[in-house]
């Protein structure tokens, strides 16, 4: 009975990522992002993109990025803080 719960459920989590995939499969990123920042890595420069330029939620970027939601906030949020660091830092030159 568990085991076909558990399925049931993965049969739904699956339909879902591929819902969001089909949804959001015209996103292109523009290669100026990797340029803007020398402090940001590849996947937080991405990230910061289709979080603040695109709108996407968490989810919807990890859906894409083949990458757990939480992981995609801790490098949302480190990728704020650089460049929130690297402004300000800017600012006082």
């Amino acid at each position: 009975m568990k085991n076909s719960k558990k399925q049931a459920n993965l049969g739904k989590k699956s339909g879902d990522t591929l819902d969001v995939i089909s949804s959001l499969s015209h996103i292109s990123i523009p290669t100026h992002i990797f340029r803007s920042s020398d402090s940001l890595a590849v996947l937080e420069s991405i990230v910061l993109y289709l979080k603040d330029e695109r709108g996407l939620s968490y989810h919807e970027i990890g859906v894409l990025l083949n990458r757990d939601e939480r992981n995609i906030w801790t490098v949302y949020s480190r990728a704020k803080k650089k460049k929130l660091a690297e402004e300000n830092e800017a600012q006082v030159h």
